[in-house]
């Protein structure tokens, strides 16, 4: 039993290494405590039960936090960074039409929910598509 168990730890890491989204990596955890059992008792069925029950617990338990804490490095893109910056509004934005700002050295057309007129100061809120939506700054 214990090769049986050697065998899909091993399985279960290759495909762990070629997907790297944390897809497997629970099971691998329940399959290594498998085959601690597996040594202790010959049954395998009762191995096979642990090894399901305790990674699915492990899955619905775990990968959320495991996740939050591999994507606290993500870095922002060059894009990423103008939300949150401020702008010059260079040509007057309507509710329905497109106007454009200057953010960090660059044009780009922006929408925002109000009328903003030209010299005005916003604040850069999110990227949609190549539009940033933005809000007035309040002074």
């Amino acid at each position: 039993m214990v090769w049986i168990w050697l065998g899909i730890i091993i399985a279960l890491t290759l495909i762990e290494i070629s997907t790297v989204n944390l897809v497997t990596v629970w099971y691998i955890a329940s399959a290594v405590v498998s085959l601690i059992l597996s040594i202790f008792i010959n049954n395998f069925f009762i191995q096979f039960l642990v090894f399901v029950i305790l990674g699915t617990i492990l899955l619905f338990t775990t990968r959320k936090y495991l996740l939050s804490i591999i994507g606290k490095n993500d870095q922002k893109t060059n894009l990423d960074r103008v939300i949150g910056m401020e702008a010059i509004v260079t040509e007057e934005i309507n509710k329905n039409i497109d106007g454009e700002v200057k953010v960090d050295g660059k044009r780009w057309t922006a929408v925002s929910n109000k009328k903003i007129k030209v010299g005005s100061t916003v604040k850069v809120l999110e990227i949609n598509g190549v539009k940033l939506k933005v809000e007035e700054v309040k002074d």
